[in-house]
Formats: structure tokens, C-alpha cells, sequence
């Protein structure tokens, strides 16, 4: 695979069951990328070597004055330098290959995960670890898939270094082959502090990063409370712990670059101090001194992998263990006799087994629910994005269960639209531009949803001068428009997708109340023939429902019209018009006065009558 071919066709299924077992998934997917790498390393690390056999030579040719073996030790030189060249080069160009393309495989999988759980995924793992993970996460585990391949190159080139060094000359070969794992494992009792540390700061940057995501999606609201300081004072700390954090994983980690540069040193040391006895008493040339000398002291450089290898690790085994805990999530499985079911979209009634709510099909069904956390979890399992904790039947449509359903054909049966709809930014064309039925086109959404002074509002704010609103630009999630004209927007959004059935949760709590009738009035033509779920509790949107559901500590208390509720259920009164439980229970003396008082007059009704029947005859 190369950058040029990204993305790539399917991204596989990865092995989550742990970090590593994650982090060797994506190796093995870029085997042949890895293979190259390491041939690339190989030649670059053993040129590198090759010099050291090269300078020696030379200089023991200038000794013997020997004109033919300095030339061919030019050569040796010129052909390893060569090598060098080259093998770096290419090295470098497959690792950066691999780097990019692991981090793609990544993101890829991130993204199939999202699409697949929808707004469900924050409810399971919070927005701060989300974005943790899509960004400097999926980059951490690039550096370790690619520098792999690096290490092992190093790895057998100091190998095949140190036996070159015993064959050729085993007086000092054989202290540099012992010496060699001493320097490349001394770091090993320090590397568990060195990833604790690490670890810790990467929990704390987690969490500074979820405030900071959750300071600016309510900047707006901060501000008008006055309470923008305080948050701001609560991140400042949060980024201070973060600071102290890497600070002290930071000292760690120079102590391990200490003891790499502190040992290999020391061996130096003794290899010139042993060569020179050596040399002094005949039992070996110069030029065999300067080519152990120079092998070691080349040697540093593929040493220095060992040290980034561990760096690697302990920096993407966190990133790597929160990214497959994000991509285990699944769909909750309801699983029946039936089995799997092909791709052809169900129609019919909307039932939900654990509650009890029947929407039928091409109805406007309103649902009421005092807890509004418990009617965006309901919400959720309409769309068949129930809690990873619910173990309760799969929502029905049609008699067809939401998770026997493939993927594709369940969300376009069900459409959900939560309480915060997010608007990426782009023109209103592009916002629109969505698969959709092709029943609904955007005018008609646009007007539905009541978005005419929406549209001005983008004329006036239209940069290019073109005077239409469909070119006119929509910042990021669009921050630009007041609250209202982005939940308008949103709406026509899901207006357009026309789906089988479609939920929205409290899809005009941010409007006034001439819009929202005008909205609900508008939404029930447009979506006639179709069934439609609002969450609310507003009155105007209640009373042009086809039926209104009511539902309390998670099942169905009672169905019907609007005002038949309104008058029957005292429960169903309270949430819809908000009365506190003094007015409840004021309302409920006088229902019990009023009966009261109606049983007195039926039983007093039939004796005044005797008594006018007997006045009349007696008259």
C-alpha cells in the first residue's frame, strides 16, 4: 500500500481484544511494507558498519605503504558510502510510507466505528477520549508500526557487526560482542517507571483535552452565566497537571538517553584502552585497533533505536489500548430465530418490546417523558443505538428487528435526530447534499422547518456576493446562526433523507412558540404517508399529533389524543404543563370536591323531584 492509494478499499477487521494484540494486528497488515523497511535498514545500518572495515583497512594500508590496498579500501569506502546513501534514503521513504498508512488504517477504522454507532458513541466513551484517539493517538501508533521494521534492521545489523568483529579479529570482537546486550538491555529495569509516567500523562492530557472540548461547545453559555473565568481557571490547572506530567516522564526518559550515551562510552574506553595494550605487544595491527574502534563507535547510532523502540512502545500501548476499546464497541445484537436478514428495507409499525411504544406506520406519534435523559436513551433505542449496558429486545419495525438488519438498511429505515444535531461546516448546498430518498427535495425541507429568515441571514452574511443563500458559507457547527436556526437547520436536514421513519428529540425546544406551530403543522403535511416520532413536551406540537404516548419510569402509561390526556391523566398534566406537586395536588382536591359534589346531586336529584310531583298534585 502506498500514500497514493489511501484510502484503503476495506480497512479489515482489527484484533481488539487488547493494545498489543491491536498494535500486532496493524503489523501484520503491513507486512510488505515492514519486509522493505527492513531490507532498506539493513543495508543502511550495515554500510554504516561496512566504514568501519573500510577506515581500518586504509589506515593499515598507509602503515604498510601499500598504494593497491589503499585504493581498494577507497573503493570499499566509496561502495559502503554508497550504500549508505541509498539504503537511508529508501529507508526513510518506506518508513515515513508506513508511518502514514498505519495512521490512515487507523483514522479508517475510527471512522466505520463512528458511522456505525452514531451519537451512541459518546454516551459510551466520552467526546474528550474520542478526540484524544483520532488525533494524537492514531499518531503515536504510526511511530510504533513504522519504527519496528527500523529496529529489527538495527538489531541485525549489530548482530551481524559483532560476528564480523570475532571472525576477524577475536582479541576485541569478542569483548564488543559481550558488551553489546549489556548496553542494548541496561535500559530494561528502567523502561516500567519510564511507561508509568507516560501513562499518567497521557490519562491527564485526556482529561484536559474533554474540558477543553466541553468548554468550548459552551463558551456561549459560559458567558452569559459569567462563569467563563472559572472555566478557564479549571483548564489552566488541568493543563499545569498535564505540564508537571510530561515534565517528570520527560526526566525519565533522559536518564534512558543518559545510560545510552553514558555506557556505549565506557565500552570505548575499555575497547582503546585493551586495543592499545594489544597493539603495543604486537598481537594485533593499527589497523585492526581503528576498525573495532570505529565499529563501536558506529554502533551508537543503530543503538539509539533500541532506546526509540521503547519510547515507541510505551508511548502507543496507552493510544493503542484506548483505541480498541473504541473499536469493541458493537452494535447491541438481539438475536431471534430468524437469523440475519438481507438487505431490503422493512415498513410497518415502529415497537419498541421494552417499553411498550407503537408508533404506527404513517402516523404522527408523540412521545412524552419526564426524565429527558430517559427520552434520549429511548430515542437512541428507536434507532437501534441502544446503551452497551441494555440488554432488553431490539426495537421492531415491522415486525423485523433492528439489529438482525444489515447496517446500511437500518439506518436508512431509521433516522435519528438528537437534541444537539451538529452542522459541519460548508455551504447550505453541501449541507443538504446527503443521501436521501429523493421524496423530499431541499426547498420543501427548507420551508417545513420554517427557515426562511435562516436563509436571509446567509445572504447577509454571504461573502461572494451572489446573493444565494444555498452558496452562503456555514461555520463550524455552526456557530454563526443563533441556536434556533441551527436546530431548523438540522431539521430540514433530516427532512430531506425522508427516511421510512424518522425520531426527533425535542426538534423545536429552541424556537418560539409561533415557529414551532407553524413547524408542526408544516412537518406533519411533508411527512404524511410516513411515520414520524417527536419527543416533546410542548402543547402546540402535542396537539398535531395523530396519537401521544405517555411514558413513565420507562414503560407506557397511556396513549391517546393530546386534550384526552391532558383532562384523564394527571401524570400526563403534570410534565406538559409543568405543574409542581402543590398544584397536583391542589387539582387533585378539587376533581375529588367536584365528584363529591356531583354525588350529592344525584342522590338529592330523585327526592326534589318527588316533592315537585307532590306539590303539583297536591296543587
Amino acid at each position: 500500500m502506498q500514500i497514493r492509494d489511501l484510502p484503503y478499499p476495506d480497512p479489515g477487521i482489527p484484533d481488539v481484544r487488547s493494545g498489543p494484540r491491536f498494535l500486532l494486528w496493524l503489523g501484520r497488515n503491513q507486512l510488505g511494507g515492514q519486509l522493505k523497511a527492513l531490507a532498506w535498514g539493513l543495508l543502511h545500518f550495515t554500510g554504516i558498519g561496512g566504514l568501519s572495515l573500510g577506515a581500518g583497512l586504509a589506515v593499515q594500508a598507509v602503515v604498510d605503504r601499500s598504494g593497491g590496498r589503499l585504493a581498494l579500501a577507497g573503493g570499499l569506502i566509496a561502495l559502503f558510502g554508497a550504500a549508505i546513501a541509498i539504503g537511508d534514503t529508501m529507508l526513510h521513504r518506506t518508513a515515513v510510507t508506513n508511518w502514514i498508512t498505519a495512521a490512515a488504517r487507523v483514522q479508517q477504522l475510527l471512522a466505520r466505528k463512528t458511522a456505525e454507532l452514531g451519537s451512541a458513541l459518546t454516551r459510551r466513551v466520552a467526546a474528550g477520549e474520542v478526540v484524544a484517539v483520532s488525533t494524537g493517538d492514531v499518531e503515536k501508533i504510526g511511530w510504533f508500526v513504522e519504527a519496528v521494521s527500523r529496529f529489527l534492521a538495527a538489531a541485525l545489523a549489530i548482530v551481524v557487526v559483532c560476528v564480523g568483529l570475532v571472525i576477524y579479529l577475536p582479541a576485541l570482537g569478542i569483548l564488543v560482542a559481550l558488551s553489546v546486550p549489556v548496553l542494548a538491555l541496561a535500559v530494561l529495569p528502567l523502561l516500567p517507571r519510564a511507561t508509568q509516567r507516560a501513562d499518567i500523562q497521557r490519562e491527564k492530557a485526556g482529561k484536559a483535552t474533554e474540558l477543553a472540548s466541553d468548554t468550548v461547545a459552551g463558551l456561549r453559555v459560559l458567558r452569559g452565566i459569567g462563569g467563563e473565568e472559572l472555566f478557564l481557571g479549571r483548564y489552566r490547572a488541568a493543563s499545569q497537571e498535564v505540564r508537571k506530567a510530561a515534565v517528570r516522564s520527560a526526566r525519565m526518559w533522559s536518564l534512558i538517553s543518559a545510560v545510552q550515551v553514558l555506557l556505549p562510552g565506557a565500552l570505548l574506553l575499555a575497547v582503546i584502552t585493551y586495543g592499545a595494550r594489544l597493539a603495543l605487544d604486537g598481537r594485533i595491527e593499527v589497523g585492526g585497533l581503528v576498525t573495532v574502534y570505529s565499529a563501536v563507535t558506529l554502533m551508537l547510532f543503530p543503538l539509539r533505536h533500541f532506546e526509540e523502540i521503547a519510547m515507541a512502545y510505551s508511548f502507543s500501548r496507552p493510544s493503542a489500548r484506548r483505541a480498541a476499546r473504541v473499536l469493541s464497541l458493537e452494535r447491541t445484537a438481539y438475536e431471534d430465530e430468524r437469523g440475519g436478514l438481507d438487505d431490503a428495507r422493512p415498513t410497518g409499525d415502529l415497537y419498541d418490546p421494552a417499553t411498550g411504544l407503537l408508533a404506527p406506520a404513517g402516523l404522527l406519534t408523540a412521545v412524552v417523558c419526564g426524565d429527558p435523559d430517559a427520552a434520549g436513551r429511548l430515542a437512541e433505542r428507536l434507532g437501534g443505538h441502544a446503551a452497551e449496558e441494555e440488554k432488553s429486545p431490539s426495537v421492531l419495525l415491522g415486525g423485523v428487528a433492528l439489529d438482525d438488519l444489515p447496517l446500511d438498511a437500518a439506518r436508512a429505515s431509521v433516522l435519528v435526530q438528537d437534541k444537539d444535531p451538529v452542522l459541519l461546516s460548508g455551504t447550505l448546498t453541501e449541507l443538504l447534499d446527503i443521501p436521501a430518498s429523493g421524496a423530499v427535495d431541499p426547498e420543501k425541507a427548507l420551508a417545513a422547518a420554517q427557515c426562511g429568515d435562516v436563509l436571509d441571514a446567509l445572504v447577509q452574511a454571504s461573502v461572494d456576493g451572489s446573493g444565494d443563500p444555498m452558496r452562503s458559507r456555514i461555520t463550524e457547527r455552526g456557530r454563526s446562526l443563533s441556536g434556533g436556526q441551527r436546530q431548523r437547520l438540522a431539521l430540514a436536514r433530516s427532512l430531506v433523507t425522508a427516511p421510512e421513519v424518522l425520531v426527533l428529540d425535542e426538534p423545536t425546544s429552541a424556537v418560539d412558540s409561533h415557529t414551532e406551530a407553524r413547524i408542526a403543522r408544516s412537518v406533519k403535511e411533508l411527512r404524511a404517508g410516513r411515520t414520524t416520532v417527536v419527543f416533546a413536551s410542548s402543547p402546540l406540537l402535542l396537539d398535531h399529533a395523530d396519537r401521544v404516548v405517555f411514558v413513565h419510569e420507562g414503560e407506557v402509561a397511556a396513549v391517546g389524543a393530546h386534550r384526552e390526556l391532558l383532562r384523564d391523566e394527571p401524570g400526563y398534566r403534570a410534565v406538559v404543563t409543568r405543574e409542581t406537586e402543590a398544584e397536583q395536588e391542589q387539582a387533585q382536591r378539587q376533581e375529588q370536591e367536584q365528584e363529591q359534589r356531583a354525588k350529592r346531586d344525584h342522590i338529592m336529584e330523585p327526592a326534589a323531584s318527588r316533592a315537585r310531583e307532590e306539590i303539583e298534585e297536591s296543587a
